[in-house]
């Protein structure tokens, strides 16, 4: 296994010891998280576990001197937890998860050790490994379909952590994956009911069921992920007590007979639609009813219906129609999200709301909730991105 990078840090277990006689726990909370405090104990020996998480956390900070230095991190988003094992393990939060995907890191490995007087922690980063399949270099090859575009946009994203070799791998991923896409939804219509419900699996049901309890309707927050066109029709069919409560923002997929299957499909589960432009009566109609509507949030924008938002640190124009409902009606938003697991199969996963920011002027509010929702979709893409649309002209006004 390819070990990229390390940091070290050393911290001197006087310097925890003063913090313990001088902070509450209220104040240790700033450099540890609760379960970390409590699984040092109490009493002897408890400054010194704690000076090794110290050191863990400052090692970790420092694979990512980019980020430190722009504020995206801190030390106190790693936290350090033991295995069954007793091993020590980082937990990041979602900041550093974000940053650590950006960079393609898998996992962090940790070393640590004490003496009588300091701790010494040594952070390796684990980098993912992408996996191009033959059908995926073949069509990169032989049917480049925008591949400028793709190349374009992962410079853009991946630019400044990773090399051209793995831009092209990560490229020929995608392309990869959209042609399982493909397949998958001519593959359909000739599964069975059973074959379909063990495709896709839900997570974070309870948090789409929960928001609807609110009884003021339910604004999903996606994008293109995954194969977003099976996962929709087969996963959101298990919740049969929605039946027609699904109303999707959309417009028509090209080709026109691609098009032409998928909204068949979608008629028959049940799933409405509304159109891109001129459709905010018939959302808040369909709010009002308590109902579903589903943003797909991740396209550009027409300058008419936009609003400028960074995206990966990059300016694009932004549907600002998501914030102005958000902000105008007591819909709850909650981001949902699909992807294809290396076994085949399908999962959909529903987060908990977004706190949205209502106080203050309305185009302060709607600059900060849409970058917000924006965020939201760069974490969902660096989790896998090869299963992103790349060829989508995201930043066409750049």
């Amino acid at each position: 296994m390819e070990l990229s990078r390390q940091g070290i840090d050393t911290v001197e277990i006087s310097r925890i010891e003063k913090l313990l006689n001088d902070l509450d726990d209220a104040g240790l909370g700033r450099f540890f998280s609760e379960w970390e405090l409590a699984d040092a104990g109490k009493g002897k020996g408890r400054a010194q576990r704690l000076a090794a998480r110290f050191a863990a956390k400052e090692a970790c900070s420092k694979l990512f001197p980019r980020e430190i230095c722009l504020g995206k991190i801190e030390p106190v988003d790693f936290a350090v937890k033991r295995s069954g094992y007793g091993d020590p393990e980082v937990v990041p939060n979602e900041a550093a998860e974000a940053v650590m995907n950006l960079h393609r890191i898998k996992s962090i490995q940790l070393s640590m050790t004490h003496t009588e007087t300091s701790a010494t922690a040594i952070a390796s980063a684990v980098p993912h490994e992408i996996q191009v399949p033959w059908f995926g270099r073949m069509i990169y090859r032989l049917i480049p379909l925008r591949r400028s575009v793709v190349m374009a946009n992962l410079g853009r994203v991946f630019g400044k952590t990773m090399e051209p070799r793995q831009l092209e791998d990560l490229a020929k991923a995608f392309y990869g994956h959209h042609l399982k896409n493909i397949l998958e939804v001519i593959k359909m219509p000739f599964m069975t009911s059973r074959q379909k419900s063990r495709l896709v699996k839900i997570e974070g049901g309870e948090n789409l069921s929960e928001a609807l309890k609110e009884g003021n309707g339910v604004i999903l927050l996606t994008g293109h992920f995954g194969n977003w066109e099976l996962s929709t029709v087969v996963g959101l069919a298990k919740f049969r007590e929605y039946f027609g409560r699904f109303h999707f923002i959309r417009r028509p997929l090209k080709p026109k007979w691609f098009n032409d299957l998928v909204m068949r499909r979608f008629h028959k589960a049940g799933f409405g639609t509304l159109g891109k432009s001129g459709s905010l009566d018939e959302i808040l109609d369909q709010l009002e009813k308590n109902n579903i509507v589903v943003s797909i949030f991740d396209q550009y924008a027409v300058p008419k219906f936009g609003i400028t938002s960074d995206f990966f640190g990059h300016p694009a124009s932004t549907f600002k129609s998501l914030a102005v409902l958000a902000q105008c009606t007591n819909a709850v938003v909650i981001p949902a999200s699909s992807w294809r697991e290396s076994d085949g199969s399908h999962v959909i996963h529903f987060n908990s709301p977004i706190e949205i920011s209502k106080t203050g002027r309305s185009r302060d509010n709607m600059l900060k909730n849409t970058r917000q929702f924006n965020e939201v979709l760069e974490r969902v893409i660096l989790r896998h991105p090869e299963q992103w649309i790349w060829m989508h002209k995201r930043w066409k006004s750049q």
